[in-house]
């Protein structure tokens, strides 16, 4: 019979051992510290990129106070010696339920960008979402995640050839399902970066996907390495498709058999022609608020969501996760998982891919610590009962 796993919640006892012995943790171990911090170390042109929204960011604050509004209520005198955090999304076991988001351009925070944060995952156990959009190709992100579950994100480009060719190669590199992000028909209006002019994909930031694929290369007159500007002017032809419709989902399910989630859903009638397409799940987001200024908070659309689909289909939630509260808020709400992105990306430009693990194992010792607070053993007891709803901000 194996031995339990140690409690995430056991890493507080570490730093306080390492502490006895004159060592702090490198990071801060509060998300506003973190982000602070990062501030002070990164360029304020990646800085900017990262923690920018849409327009005059109220989607960005917006997906903070849904949280905000959302209590726990713990409950007392529960046996919550043993915990089990684990769960299963389309066959890929999870340690905890917790993944790493696709976020895209990483080397304009650290060098090694997807790579380091690809060891943290292999380290953690933790599923990671590559970016389309990643600074590292994704066959070269596989090599470093070895057989730690993937899955790649896709920016369905305007040429349907090129897509396919992406999520071959994904199947090929070992990525278990392809995550179609839909809200990016468009780039939004981003007022910091546009302050500075800055666009990293025109500096040829985070777009290794692009550079090194077959289809991509054969439509230039002359490679990447020769002419690098024409095959800058080439990605911009593609990156976004404006034309997709619900049409186009056959299309990419005729192309392969990975499981499909869509991301960006935050509509429930848009959740229910999801499931009459026959998508495989689904990723509640409004992609951090990035996209629509004004838009709803993406965890107050996740109940709507979740009541909208059959009860056994994955919906999975992102934007807006900070603690280990946050976690537990959205799985009361109905997600199966979450994905957390810019705390871990903060980790990434202050530490390397020490900075990501330590990131990622204080936001795994917060929920589970917090789950047990709360009177919970396991992910499938906690449900809507478990918090309560205030305005009072």
């Amino acid at each position: 019979m194996s031995e339990p796993a140690v409690p995430f919640g056991n890493y507080q006892f570490e730093i306080y051992l390492k502490g006895l012995a004159g060592t702090l943790p490198a990071l801060p171990t509060s998300y506003k510290e973190l982000e602070s911090t990062a501030q002070q170390a990164l360029s304020a042109e990646a800085f900017g990129y990262v923690a920018g929204g849409a327009g005059e960011e109220i989607t960005v604050k917006a997906n903070r106070a849904a949280f905000e509004r959302w209590r726990i209520v713990p409950r007392m005198l529960v046996d919550v010696t043993e915990r089990d955090l684990s769960t299963t999304v389309l066959g890929t076991d999870l340690p905890a339920p917790v993944m790493f988001a696709p976020v895209g351009v990483m080397s304009i925070v650290h060098d090694e960008a997807e790579k380091a944060v690809a060891r943290a995952a292999r380290e953690l156990g933790l599923p990671m979402i590559l970016s389309n959009a990643a600074s590292n190709t994704m066959e070269d992100v596989a090599t470093e995640l070895q057989d730690t579950p993937r899955w790649f994100q896709l920016y369905w480009p305007t040429d349907n050839d090129l897509a396919v060719s992406f999520v071959g190669r994904a199947k090929d590199a070992g990525y278990r399902a392809i995550v179609v992000t839909l809200d990016t028909r468009l780039l939004a209006w981003r007022p910091r970066d546009l302050a500075r002019a800055y666009l990293p994909f025109l500096k040829g930031e985070g777009v290794a996907n692009y550079l090194q694929d077959p289809v991509f290369r054969k439509a230039l007159d002359k490679s990447p390495e020769e002419d690098p500007q024409a095959a800058i002017g080439h990605w911009a032809t593609l990156f976004s498709n404006p034309g997709l419709s619900w049409d186009d989902l056959a299309f990419l399910q005729d192309h392969t058999d990975l499981p499909i989630v869509l991301k960006g859903v935050l509509h429930p009638d848009d959740a229910r022609k999801a499931v009459d397409a026959g998508v495989d799940g689904l990723i509640v987001s409004n992609h951090g608020g990035r996209q629509v200024d004004g838009a709803i908070a993406a965890l107050e659309a996740l109940p709507e969501i979740v009541d909208a689909v059959p009860g056994d289909f994955p919906v999975l939630f992102d934007s807006g996760i900070r603690t280990g509260a946050d976690v537990f808020k959205a799985i009361a709400l109905g997600a199966r998982a979450v994905l957390v992105g810019r705390p871990y990306v903060w980790g990434l430009g202050l530490g390397g891919q020490e900075g990501v693990k330590q990131v990622l194992r204080s936001l795994l010792a917060d929920f589970d610590l917090t789950l047990a607070l709360s009177g919970y053993t396991k992910l499938s007891d906690v449900g809507q009962q478990a918090l309560r709803r205030t305005d009072a901000l």
